[in-house]
């Protein structure tokens, strides 16, 4: 008999988990996450999950602790003897320190990957990686999943003429060549370096932009530096309406700010991030990926094949 499907969510990703559980028909399973007064978390099921298939949702943006309260949900599941246990994780932070590129530094990727297995994971689902080979750092099965089908739908429903898209460093080239085939639209680059730590200098531009509408594509935006150098770089050689696609909206220190005076015409991100309303500006619209990953988790209780949603 196939055991329950019953889905749970962390506090960050509570809306989110609202809109996948409607997604679903199912309801959003009941735990309680509270904070002892010098922070620490304490979670409990308030639900019966013995021999369950659980789900549980949680981005793992900052704070810190959104991490520590998707490891405490993970740790509590399998304690209570949850048949299998899969954490959703909309955004997978910590995911920028990949590597070590410098001497004594941390593999942070690899780090929460350990916790997170080690915690109770038995399968893990993540959108838009920052690094793709971060999938290698898990020995239980990852499923990566696209925001693709959801910024391309929306942009090929604009229809917008001389179109090109453009990566805004040589990182990203990967992932903006998929939209600009699908969109059918050729491919530029822009040729970055980074003095520090959050911090860029656009070099050149690689590519036709002159007279074109653009559309700037990227994981994530965090302080949107990169983002406004690179439309203000466009707009210095010529480009149209400048339109921007980003998964993961993190949004942090001046970036509202940034990305209100840049020469932006409209951004598009999705909710695998919560933007609180002080950040809801008008540039910015928010599409939804809860019918993506709703229908993965559907797929993978079902143990149906999810490859199709990889593309």
């Amino acid at each position: 008999m196939q055991p329950n499907l019953i889905l749970f969510s962390g506090n960050s990703s509570r809306r989110l988990a609202e809109r996948i559980a409607q997604y679903l028909q199912v309801p959003l399973g009941d735990a309680q996450i509270r904070n002892f007064s010098d922070g620490e978390i304490w979670v409990k099921y308030d639900e019966n999950i013995r021999g369950a298939d659980v789900f549980v949702v949680q981005a793992t943006c900052s704070p810190a602790n959104n991490l520590m309260e998707l490891l405490i949900m993970l740790d509590a599941a399998k304690r209570a003897s949850a048949e299998r246990i899969t954490a959703v994780i909309p955004y997978f932070g910590y995911a920028r320190q990949d590597r070590k590129d410098q001497p004594r530094v941390s593999i942070t990727a690899k780090l929460v990957a350990n916790l997170l297995v080690t915690a109770g994971a038995d399968r893990v689902v993540a959108m838009d990686l920052h690094a793709p080979q971060i999938q290698g750092f898990f020995d239980v099965p990852f499923d990566h999943l696209y925001s693709a089908p959801i910024l391309v739908d929306h942009f090929r429903a604009m229809n917008l003429s001389d179109l090109s898209v453009v990566s805004p460093d040589v990182g990203g080239i990967s992932m903006a060549r998929a939209y600009a085939g699908r969109l059918g639209a050729p491919l530029a680059v822009i040729d970055k370096r980074r003095p520090g730590h959050n911090r860029a200098e656009i070099m050149q531009v690689i590519g036709e932009v002159k007279g074109r509408n653009i559309l700037l594509i990227d994981d994530i935006v965090d302080t949107a530096g990169t983002l406004c150098n690179a439309a203000e770089a466009l707009l210095a050689r010529g480009a149209k309406g400048i339109y921007v696609a980003c998964t993961h909206p993190i949004l942090s220190g001046d970036a509202i700010e940034r990305i209100a005076a840049a020469p932006i015409t409209g951004m598009v991100v999705t909710d695998t991030i919560h933007l609180p309303p002080e950040k809801c500006i008008d540039k910015i619209e928010v599409l939804t990926a809860s019918s993506l990953l709703g229908e993965a988790i559907k797929r993978i209780h079902g143990e149906e094949s999810i490859s199709s949603l990889f593309d």
